[in-house]
């Protein structure tokens, strides 16, 4: 029970997120209406993806500095699981858009071409490519320790293109996506109604426990698959 806390804790706040995210009030802007409520899912799961994706980096340097084995396996699920929220975040902010952007109905209604130049979805979409890549990469890689070398490098990498692709360029450019040149709104009180902080923290936490949680599960099945290949 003492090491499961956070496990229990993960499925508490996502309950709570799910629960309280759909039912209780949220505030009626004209552009957005009842789709704020996606601000828990979508927001939230690309903090998941961040976090994990920062973890990874930290095990794919772990290797470098002592070619410890059990550190590449640990980088490799981090960003395998990074990537799978990163999907589901690009997903629901894909489903956000055409709820307002690309409704014909909503105020904030763009064109098919300016939605399609949107910086924010063209970066995030390289951002994750080259994520992708890196697991491409390390699985044509055969010789095992020329493989965890190969891919911590590329990892690294990666890592550093998620700023400019995701954080910086996006601000640079015009952007229909909140707070694109102005901060993000999501973390700025003056811009967000202290109702959805009560949610929005909590799903940040939850969604966040609940990819360490399937990474840890992947890392334990992965390597027992790797005991059985060597008996």
């Amino acid at each position: 029970m003492r090491r499961s806390w956070w496990k229990i804790a993960s499925a508490l706040l996502l309950i709570y997120t799910f629960v309280c995210g759909l039912l209780l009030d949220v505030p009626h802007l004209p552009a957005l209406e009842e789709t704020i409520r996606n601000l828990y899912f979508h927001v939230g799961m690309w903090f998941c993806m961040m976090t994990l994706f920062i973890i990874s980096l930290v095990n794919s340097i772990r290797y470098l500095r002592n070619f410890n084995l059990k550190y590449d396996i640990y980088a490799r699920q981090y960003a395998t699981v990074g990537i799978i929220f990163g999907l589901l975040g690009y997903f629901t902010g894909a489903i956000w858009m055409s709820y307002t952007w690309a409704d014909p109905n909503n105020p904030s209604f763009q064109s098919f071409s300016a939605v399609a130049r949107e910086p924010k979805l063209i970066g995030t979409a390289i951002a994750l490519l080259i994520y992708f890549a890196y697991l491409i990469l390390r699985d044509s890689i055969t010789d095992i320790d020329k493989r965890a070398r190969i891919s911590a490098v590329y990892n690294i990498f990666a890592f550093a293109m998620l700023f400019p692709t995701i954080w910086i360029v996006p601000r640079l450019l015009p952007s229909l996506h909140p707070g694109g040149q102005s901060g993000n709104p999501a973390l700025d009180t003056r811009d967000i109604d202290p109702r959805m902080l009560m949610v929005f923290y909590p799903a940040v936490v939850g969604w966040t426990l609940l990819g360490v949680w399937i990474t840890t599960l992947k890392i334990r099945i992965n390597i027992l698959k790797e005991k059985k290949m060597m008996q």
